[in-house]
This record gives structure tokens, sequence and C-alpha cells, in this order.
């Protein structure tokens, strides 16, 4: 009898239709997403008028536009190589980052990357809201003489933070689709502003670190230059916790080349926002200096000064893109992550309660307080700590070969206790050592010329030095607390540890609800104490 055909795929799901996954692992018929959907939804979040804000940082710093223009690259380059290899664990684990994690912080441990996303995404949700807000209200008051004052830019804000809430609540589908449109309408803006601001654009802007610098200027220049290069990196290391969020619904049997190249180049793409950014400002800084002052910067403002009148209308319609597809996905990872901390809250209860703090906060800091100009501060200062995290996850993935059990990462949200990443009480204190002697030690010698300057960030003649050294430390002493207090044989896949020791223990059982229905799912290793080098 001849075959009969193979049942057709299902279809995806209305965009309309409001997602139900939470953080469990997504299922296999659901995981139809594909690289180039990771690239779309990193480059759009990325591809925005707050990201042009982080580029005209080197020109607030002092620099020229070429010794700015090398400070973006090195931040670009160097922040999408430490953020790529975050891609994999969605595909192989089909849960976020921040669950992943419970394999190399342990069960408890994993709230970590819950904390770390949801200070992340604040920060740069309010950038996004606070940026393209202001873009808006001075745009239309350009162009229709909207006053500029606390109502409108309240209106403004409102605005932004409701839609992004709305398509957040639909989901990573109805995202995706924002995104879609958004990457490719931001480039053309952004193209068409090339050309608006070309005529005034002189890459021979000098900047304040010229020849005739008197020597204390001077001596600003290193700390100036890593500064600058420290703040674009932490626009793609700040997706370092959400990569999961998008990369889950990729099939796990995808490429993991494809899958860490295409958040490579989601990055690499980001220089055309950077310098827009960059180049504008420095024709801010030559035409309407008071914009570019250091004690006061206002970017938005500045761009609408210089602006030729027909651009206006781009810079509203860039400023609601973007604001959406930043919004987007700052948003949606925190409120996905949230119900799994509370698992009480489904996706869309956290979402929206996540959603409507951040707004508060976006009020509070934006009338109540001068918490605007401290953003880059507050931004830097959560990269130092993620950084870090980051570290322990990238190499935790390497020492297991990419080997993971999917169901014992959901073990903190299904309440339950016991596993094989139960380690001592839910937390494995390797990975947590590392990353909190890491992240203290980056506070510590942070220096933000003009900003924060931690306690030994004089150390290095005033040079920036907290994010390398926290990588180092983070790195080194992660791998060495493995060699010398080695995890359980258990953790690792049936090819054994690459670059650290094992030990044969029992793996504790899963206590808790649903347990009984999983008992016997794991066989269990000889409680034998035997170590194993690798």
């Amino acid at each position: 009898m001849p075959s009969s055909p193979p049942p057709p795929s299902p279809a995806p799901p209305a965009l309309t239709e409001v997602e139900t996954h939470g953080v469990e692992r997504i299922p296999d018929a659901d995981r139809t997403a594909t690289p180039l959907d990771l690239f779309r939804v990193a480059f759009g979040g990325a591809n925005t008028f707050s990201t042009c804000v982080l580029g005209a940082f080197p020109i607030l710093f002092g620099l020229s536009f070429w010794q700015g223009l090398a400070a973006t690259l090195l931040g670009v380059v160097a922040g999408a190589l430490i953020l790529c290899p975050m891609a994999v664990f969605g595909p192989v684990n089909g849960t976020n980052n921040a669950v992943s994690s419970s394999a190399h912080l342990g069960v408890h441990g994993r709230v970590v990357g819950s904390f770390l996303s949801l200070l992340t995404a604040v920060a740069f949700f309010s950038i996004s809201v606070w940026s393209s807000g202001d873009a808006l209200v001075g745009g239309a008051h350009r162009l229709f003489g909207l006053p500029r004052g606390d109502v409108s830019y309240g209106v403004a804000y409102a605005l932004f933070a409701g839609l992004v809430l709305a398509v957040c609540v639909y989901g990573f589908r109805f995202m995706l689709f924002v995104n879609k449109i958004a990457v490719l309408s931001a480039t053309v803006l952004f193209l068409v502003g090339a050309v608006a601001f070309a005529g005034d654009f002189d890459p021979s802007y000098a900047g304040v670190f010229t020849d005739s610098a008197d020597a204390a200027t001077q001596d600003l220049f290193w700390p100036s230059f890593i500064g600058a290069a420290l703040i674009v990196l932490s626009n793609p290391v700040s997706f370092g916790a959400f990569l999961g969020d998008w990369s889950r619904y990729i099939p796990a049997d995808t490429p993991r080349r494809r899958v860490i190249g295409a958040a490579f180049l989601s990055q690499v793409a980001t220089l055309l926002p950077f310098v827009f950014g960059l180049a504008t400002a420095s024709i801010i800084a030559t035409k309407a200096p008071d914009y570019v002052d250091p004690a006061a910067p206002d970017f938005v403002g500045g761009l609408l000064a210089i602006s030729p009148g027909w651009f206006f209308l781009p810079v509203c319609l860039l400023a609601l893109i973007g604001g959406m597809s930043t919004g987007t996905t700052s948003l949606y990872g925190t409120g996905l992550d949230f119900s799994s901390v509370f698992p009480r809250l489904s996706r869309v209860r956290a979402t929206v309660l996540v959603g409507v703090l951040s707004i508060a906060f976006i009020f509070v800091g934006r009338f109540g307080f001068d918490l605007v100009r401290s953003i880059s501060t507050f931004a830097t200062m959560i990269i130092t700590c993620t950084t870090p995290w980051m570290v322990v996850m990238i190499l935790g993935f390497y020492t297991r070969r990419g080997w993971y059990d999917p169901d014992a990462l959901q073990v903190f949200n299904r309440r339950q206790r016991g596993g094989r990443y139960w380690f001592a009480h839910g937390w494995n204190w390797r990975g947590m050592t590392a990353w909190w002697v890491a992240a203290v030690i980056g506070v510590l010698f942070t220096n933000i010329p003009g900003q924060f300057v931690g306690p030994l960030g004089d150390l290095a003649n005033g040079i920036d030095i907290s994010l390398p050294l926290s990588l180092a430390v983070s790195a080194v002493l992660f791998l060495t607390l493995l060699r010398v207090f080695p995890e359980p044989r258990a953790v690792y896949g049936p090819e054994g540890a690459r670059l650290a020791r094992t030990v044969e223990v029992p793996v504790p059982p899963v206590t808790g609800p649903g347990a009984e229905a999983e008992a016997g799912g794991d066989d269990l290793p000889s409680p034998a104490l035997t170590t194993e080098s690798n």
C-alpha cells in the first residue's frame, strides 16, 4: 500500500492571537522562527532614535568625529562579540536565558538573571520613551506649533508606553511583525536623514583634544575615549538577557553558527543609527553648541534645531517607529520572565504589571527627579553587572559542551525542589561567586568622566578598566572554581566536561507539585564519590 502523505504542518497563530506561552519549554511544533527573524528583532530593537542618542556621547565627551567613529566601532564590535554566544541558549533549551542560567547559578540562582533583565529593560525602555517622546513633541512643535509643556510630553510618553505595552501583551509574533516593519522603515528614514544633513556634515570636526589643547585636557583623552566606547558597548550587551526570549522559537536543530551569526550581524548593523547620531552630534556641536554642553546635553533639541523644515515629519515618524521597536524588545522579555518568578501571574498579567511599573518610573524620572541626565550612568552600571553573568553563562555552555536537561531547568518555575541543577539548596555557589565578585570589582573600578567614579576608578590614570577587568575576573575565577571544586557529573552530558573536573554524587530527587508523575525519568548516578579529570 502506498504510504500516506505526512500531515500538514500546523499554521502559525494569528498576529492578534494573544501568546499563551510562558517560560516553559516551547513545543517543537511552535518553533518556527528563523535566524533571520532573530536578526530582525535584535536589529529592530536597536535601529532606533535612542541608539542615536547613545551615538552622540563620543561628541559629548569631546572626541573628534574620527576619534568618535573609532570608539563607536570598538564598542559595537566588542559588544557584538560578547553578546552573540548568548543566542544559542534559546534554541537548545526552548526557554529564555534567565531560566537557562539555572544550569550554572542554580535553581534559585537564576533569579539573578531575572533581576538584571528587569533593570536593563527599565533603563533602555526609559531611554527609548524619553528620547522618542521628546523628538515627537519637538517635531510637532516645529510643524504645528504644539506647545512644549509637561502636558505635551506626558501625552507623548503615555502614547508610546501604551502602544508598546499592547504589542507586548499580544506576544512574540506581533512583536516580530512590528519589528519587520520597523527595520525597513527606520533604515529608510536614517538614509533620508543622511541626505538632509549631508551639506552640513564636516568629518574634520576636531573636538576638544586638539594639538593646541592644554595638558590637563590632553590627559582626559583616553578616559573619554574608553568611556565613550563603553557607553556604545552597553547597547549590544544590554540584549544579553533578552536574546533567549526570541531565539527560543528557533528549532533546536538549527546550526548554531547561523544563530550566533544572526545575533552578531544584528549589532554590527546598528552602526547605521550610531553613526547617524555621531555625525549629527558633530554638526550640532558646530552650529548649536549649547545643545551638547556636557552639563546639560539635549541631543534631540539640537537635532531639531539644525534640521531642515522638511525633515521634521521624518523625525516624528522615526521617533514613533523607534520607540515602538526598542520598547517592545525591552519590555516583552521582562514580562515573560517575571511570570516565572511569580508563577501566580500569567505572562499577560506579568507583562502588564512590569509595564505599569516601568511607565511610573518614566514619569517620575522625567517630571519628579533629574534621572534623565544620569540614565547613561545607570545603563553603564547595569552592563558592568550583567557582563560577568554573561561570561559565566558562555563559559558554562562551553564546559558543558552545550548539553542541558531542559526539564530540570523548569524546577524553579514549577515550584519544585531537587534535580540536576539543585547544587547547594538551589544555589551553585561557583557561578554565583564568579558573578558577584567580578560585578563588585567592575563597579569599584568604573570611571565615567563627569558622571560616576568608583572608589578605585582613578587607579588606572582615569581610564575606565571596569569592563575588561570584570570580564577577566569572572572568567578566571569561574574556571578556577570549576577545577578546584568539581561540579556533579550529572550536570554534564554523555561526553563529559571540558576544562573542568567532575565528581560522582547522587542527583537529588525532584519533589514538589507534580513530582510524583515525573519520578523515574532520570537514572540517578552512583553515590560513589570518584573524581575524574577531563
